[in-house]
């Protein structure tokens, strides 16, 4: 059977990047996908701000669909790189750091996204919920 992201693991990659967001006291919106790019769980924290919910979302959609971080395709997608102007396909990908694939037996099983801070803070914050995949 197919490795896959259950609603327990999701949650568990969720809650870790929400306490690593209150570790470094920056409101966060956190978005995770199944390997459909498919939302399975989200928050925003209060105070994080609004247009984040919908970056926060393209990043985890968009690691899950193309299997790599945004900061990797945001070097594929630079003028002159094999994937300039991906970003407007599949109704706008994100092309900086914050979203990162969650694998298990070297499989993509989804992503988390996250949103609201530095690009630096976001990346920080995924992965922590990276880390806790059970």
């Amino acid at each position: 059977m197919a490795a896959s992201l259950t609603l327990a693991d999701a949650k568990a990659v969720l809650e870790a990047a929400l306490a690593k967001a209150e570790e470094i006291a920056q409101p966060m919106n956190v978005a995770v996908v199944d390997a459909g790019a498919h939302l399975v769980t989200f928050a925003r924290q209060d105070g994080a701000i609004l247009a984040s919910i919908d970056i926060a979302t393209r990043k985890a959609r968009t690691s899950a669909l193309l299997r790599m971080t945004t900061a990797q395709l945001g070097e594929a997608a630079q003028p002159g790189a094999p994937l300039y102007g991906v970003e407007t396909t599949n109704g706008g990908l994100v092309v900086f750091g914050g979203g990162i694939p969650l694998e298990r037996d070297g499989e993509v099983i989804g992503a988390i996204g996250v949103s609201a801070g530095s690009v630096e803070q976001d990346t920080e914050v995924a992965e922590a919920g990276v880390a806790a995949l059970p």
